[in-house]
C-alpha cells in the first residue's frame, strides 16, 4: 500500500509514543520533502524529528509536479502542497492528513485521506491498540491536538468505548 503523509499525523503520534502504528499499519510511509523539512530540519529536537531520522520505513521523496504543488501553496501551506501533490504523483491509496482545508482539496483531487483520529480507529479495529480513550486525551491535554466533543464521543461510539 503506497503511503503518503503530512506532518501533523507524524508529529502528534510521537508526541503520544504510537508513531510505531503507522508502521504496523502501513509498513512505510512516504513524506515529500517539505515535509520532511518542516520535521526534522526546521523541527530540531521537537517530537517526531528522532523518530523521521531513524525510522527505516519513513522514506523522503520529491515531488514531480512542480506546478500542481505552486498552484495549491496559493491556498495551503508548503507541506500540505507537496503532500497532496506527492499523493497524486506516486497515485497513493491514502494520504494522512489533519488539516481540514487539506484534506477538501485532496478530496476534490479524488485522493483517500485519513486523519489521526481515523488511523487510530483502524489500529483498533485491528487489535492493534486495546483503548482509544487515553490516546485521544493524550493527544487533546499533551499533544495540543483540537477536536469537538462531539467528534471525541463519536470516535469513542465508533469503537464501543462508550460507558
Amino acid at each position: 500500500m503506497i503511503v503518503v503523509s503530512d506532518s501533523s499525523p507524524i508529529i502528534s503520534l510521537s508526541m503520544i509514543g504510537q508513531l510505531e502504528l503507522l508502521r504496523e499499519l502501513y509498513q512505510e510511509i512516504i513524506l515529500p520533502q517539505a515535509v520532511y523539512q518542516e520535521i526534522v530540519e526546521e523541527g530540531r529536537h521537537r517530537p517526531g524529528f528522532s523518530e523521521v531520522l531513524e525510522a527505516d520505513w519513513i522514506i523522503t521523496r520529491s515531488i514531480s509536479s512542480e506546478s500542481l504543488s505552486k498552484v495549491l501553496a496559493l491556498n495551503l501551506g508548503k507541506g500540505e502542497a507537496e503532500a497532496i501533490t506527492l499523493a497524486s504523483d506516486v497515485h497513493a491509496e491514502l494520504l494522512l492528513m489533519d488539516e481540514r482545508k487539506g484534506r477538501r482539496v485532496a478530496f476534490k483531487l479524488g485522493i483517500d485521506v485519513v486523519g489521526i483520529l481515523g488511523v487510530l480507529v483502524e489500529a483498533k479495529h485491528k487489535s492493534l491498540i486495546t483503548l482509544i480513550k487515553p490516546m485521544l486525551d493524550e493527544l487533546l491535554h499533551e499533544a495540543g491536538f483540537r477536536m469537538s466533543q462531539t467528534l471525541y464521543d463519536k470516535v469513542l461510539e465508533t469503537v464501543g468505548e462508550t460507558s
